[in-house]
């Protein structure tokens, strides 16, 4: 999975040297060389993370990074500076940053941290999508598309849906869906599990290329590419 970094730095080298290395890690990357640009740029907050010149022009680092956290965005940032004493990185960290790298710094280190910041706010943030191949579901708009395709679910079959995406890759029996997706307990032997397996598999299946849905005989079944 790709994240989306926006890399706030004014000096054109370093931000190419950044950029150029992030990209060649699967990051998408934004770039912006003044402080106003990356506040506008930050404010729809859909980066994963931000690296942060302090020392930018028209608005510095400092400026940037309190009005970003002024404004509601939580968006871990990593203040990048050549200002490096022990007092400079607690103001960095005490005005709302996640971390504090100390110029010139070594692209490994940059990566490592970046990536650390980005698992941490995942871990902090509720799941609102789950996806397996070109088969999204939309947990909040209550939505699921396959190859951009909308397909209607009744509630009943997007729980069903939603439980195997959580456990796609999975063989899952009919006692766990009957557990899972009913909430109570009864002969694993109905037909019900199979009478709505088939119809999901009618909706999220017929007229695409590959299966998603598959039956294991004798045990359950599985959400997943490949047989």
């Amino acid at each position: 999975m790709s994240h989306k970094v926006l890399v706030v730095e004014d000096d054109e080298t370093t931000a190419d040297f950044i950029a150029k290395g992030l990209t060649q890690e699967n990051f998408t990357v934004d770039r912006a060389g003044n402080g106003r640009d990356a506040v506008f740029l930050a404010t729809d907050g859909s980066y994963d993370a931000i690296v942060l010149d302090r020392m930018l022009p028209q608005m510095d680092g400092m400026a940037v990074l309190k009005a970003l956290r002024a404004g509601g965005i939580e968006t871990p940032i990593l203040i990048l500076s050549a200002l490096g004493t022990a007092d400079d990185r607690v103001d960095g960290l005490t005005a709302g940053s996640d971390d504090y790298l100390v110029k010139p710094f070594a692209f490994s280190e940059l990566l490592a941290r970046l990536r650390l910041l980005v698992r941490k706010a995942e871990r902090g943030m509720p799941v609102t999508r789950l996806q397996c191949g070109d088969l999204e579901m939309d947990l909040l708009a209550r939505k699921v598309r396959r190859n951009g395709t909308a397909i209607e679910l009744q509630p009943r079959e997007f729980r069903l849906l939603e439980f195997l995406l959580r456990h796609q890759e999975q063989v899952v029996t009919r006692t766990m869906l009957l557990e899972g997706v009913w909430d109570y307990h009864f002969d694993p032997g109905t037909n019900v599990i199979d009478v709505h397996v088939s119809r999901l598999r009618k909706k999220i299946d017929e007229g695409f290329a590959e299966p998603l849905l598959h039956t294991v005989r004798g045990a359950g079944y599985r959400l997943g590419r490949g047989d």
